[in-house]
């Protein structure tokens, strides 16, 4: 897809298709993120694919989703909830510049591939961490829900001060508006 197309086209991802993506296109997706900028190319990002449906269940229940539209967009685990995430993790101390810019590559990635995603933050880090087997010497900066999409969401452009807060319309559809560029942009 042109990369222009791809960058608007992609979109959080909340609902899923219950059906698992094969390691293997989850191993491309890593494969791309790793081409991501590092701070002087230290590489310091891990990830820790979560394929397994006990682990990935557990992962799931301490995972929040779209506060804004709680409970209309919060998936069910065996009705519409992701079957696979990504742990992004690093030694303690680790850059978390360098797994957002790592994450990016991984969401345009996924929405190239016909996947969708969730960058998530809201979650239980300590519950994770133990569900991960994971030690004091590991940050885990973030996890990425992924599967394929059974969600369209579309964006909106909006001119600065107007509501940014994204929202379902009558028809169910997620709308997730998006400064104008003219607004955002200062010219010196």
């Amino acid at each position: 897809m042109e990369f222009e197309k791809l960058a608007k086209y992609r979109r959080t991802i909340r609902f899923y298709q219950d059906k698992k993506v094969p390691v293997a296109d989850l191993m491309k997706l890593v494969d791309i993120a790793r081409f991501a900028p590092s701070g002087s190319n230290k590489q310091p990002i891990r990830y820790i694919i979560i394929d397994n449906d006990e682990t990935a269940h557990k992962i799931f229940d301490v995972t929040r989703y779209a506060g804004l539209i709680t409970p209309r967009r919060s998936p069910v685990w065996g009705v519409n909830a992701p079957r696979s995430f990504f742990a992004v993790t690093s030694a303690k101390g680790g850059s978390v510049v360098d797994a957002s810019a790592a994450i990016q590559n991984l969401l345009l990635a996924a929405a190239d591939n016909g996947l969708g995603c969730c960058w998530i933050g809201a979650f239980n880090k300590e519950e994770a961490k133990k569900i991960l087997s994971l030690g004091d010497d590991t940050d885990l900066h973030f996890l990425v829900a992924v599967g394929y999409p059974a969600e369209s969401p579309v964006y909106d452009d909006v001119n600065a001060g107007d509501s940014v807060a994204y929202y379902l319309d009558d028809n169910d559809l997620l709308h997730v508006p998006k400064i104008k560029t003219e607004d955002i942009v200062t010219i010196k």
